[in-house]
């Protein structure tokens, strides 16, 4: 096993994170390349090591295919909780 997925997981709600923390791969990689903030400000943000970073996007970009499945669960999950909200005829969200 390479290095960097020894410092991922995947005991806690079946999602990548960076072991020993509840931290998804996917907020780190969301604010490294999402929202251009630098790997050690992330760090720093996260009380991570610089490699538990630079792990998680090696991760990340070693495992495209788990995910694609894991944003096609979130937007299932997110579709499902947006249609059993009981809300009045005239009432929309914001992006419908």
């Amino acid at each position: 096993m390479p290095q960097h997925e020894a410092r991922v997981a995947r005991d806690v709600l079946d999602e990548p994170h960076v072991r020993g923390r509840r931290i998804p791969v996917l907020t780190i990689v969301e604010r490294v390349e999402g929202r251009g903030l630098e790997p050690s400000t992330v760090a720093d943000r996260f009380d991570l090591d610089i490699a538990e970073v630079y792990s998680a996007l090696l991760y990340y970009h070693d495992h495209p295919d788990e995910f694609e499945d894991l944003h096609e669960e979130r937007d299932e999950v997110m579709a499902e909780i947006e249609d059993s909200i009981d809300r009045p005829d005239d009432v929309n969200p914001p992006n419908a």
